[in-house]
This record gives C-alpha cells, structure tokens and sequence, in this order.
C-alpha cells in the first residue's frame, strides 16, 4: 500500500515537472504562425508575454491558458486523491514551475515562470487562497510602489510572497503548503537571478 502510494506521489511529481517543461508559447506560434518568440523577442524568452507582443491577443491568450493549465492540473488533480498535508505535496507545486524553469523538453531554454506559478497556486483553491496575495504584491509593486524592470520586480514580489505565505501557512498548519510556495519563491527568484546576471554580463562586453 505504501509504495502504491509513492508511486502515485512520483507520478505526480514526475508528470508535473515534465508538462511544466512543456514550452507552450514556444511551440505553438512556432507551429501556427511561424514565429520564433524567442528569437524575435529582446529578452529571449519563451513566455506568453513575447506572444501576446508577436503574434496578437487570440494566440496569446491560448499559450497563457495552457502556462496556466500546466500549473493548475497536477495540483488540483492531486489535491483529489492524495493528503496534501504530506511533506510530497510541497514537491508536487514546485515541479511545475522547475519544470518551466529549466525546461530539458525545450534544451533547456526555460522561462520565467511567472503563470505557471499563478496556475499552481490557483489549483490550491479552496484549500487556501494564497494566490490573492501573490496578486496583490505585483499589483503593488506595479503600481504604488513601481519597481522596475520586471526582472526586479519579479525578485522582490517572490521574496516577500516567500516570506508571508510562509507566516500566514504555518499559522493554519498548512506546512506542506507553506514549503512548497518557499520552494516556488526560491525557483523563480533563481530564474529572474540568473536573467538579470546574464544582462548585466552583456551589457559590460
């Protein structure tokens, strides 16, 4: 009963980690449109934003439904049949996001896993709502508080959302929770890290 189980938790884990490292909004203009995005796009990346900038709204909103799915699936589907209050839960909401980080399905060419990781905390629902807090940090950190450039933003946005949703989980005892949203923080804020290295590197050749 026990490895049945563990084998149900890794294919979750598994499955997760390679749909994430699924580049939607790579493949799909690139098949219907013809479009490298990331090769047209100034940043080089292989997200929704660079297809609603190239190739038009209707194909933009499709690759970003699909970031988002790649999220939502494995962790409202698991949230069905396995105990989200094991420490393996945690493992299954950060997958994803790894999984469109360093996306080996795409040689590893990632991305900045800013849906998939909305995607992941909107399958939480109605277990938790933390997702209306990461919301509302970029809200304000777009708007109140403007912190340019997105790569920035994104960095300091994931270190507070890190922070905060770690206090307010582990006061409702939502431990595996709490760890899995640490563990997505520190996966974007790596990936925004290393874009913003990287530029900084060219910028000085």
């Amino acid at each position: 009963m026990y490895s049945d189980r563990m084998i149900v938790w890794l294919g979750f884990i598994v499955g997760g980690f390679l749909l994430g490292s699924c580049m939607f909004s790579q493949l799909l203009p690139r098949i219907f449109l013809r479009v490298d995005t990331s090769a047209v796009s100034d940043d080089h990346n292989p997200g929704c934003t660079n297809v609603f900038i190239h190739c038009g709204p209707i194909m933009g909103l499709t690759c970003l439904t699909l970031d988002l799915m790649k999220g939502f699936l494995p962790v409202y589907l698991s949230l069905q049949i396995l105990d989200s209050s094991s420490l393996w839960f945690s493992l299954v909401l950060a997958a994803p996001v790894l999984g469109h980080a360093i996306a080996p399905m795409n040689h590893y060419h990632g991305g900045k896993c800013i849906a998939t990781t909305f995607g992941v905390l909107l399958g939480l629902f109605p277990a938790t709502h933390i997702v209306l807090l990461l919301a509302s940090i970029y809200i304000v950190f777009s708007t109140v508080l403007k912190i340019n450039p997105n790569q920035l933003r994104s960095i300091a946005a994931f270190g507070l959302f890190g922070v905060f949703s770690l206090m307010i989980l582990i006061q409702r005892y939502q431990y595996s929770v709490a760890l899995g949203c640490i563990l997505v923080s520190l996966i974007v804020i790596w990936r925004h890290s290393r874009g913003t290295i990287m530029e900084a590197a060219h910028s000085t050749l």
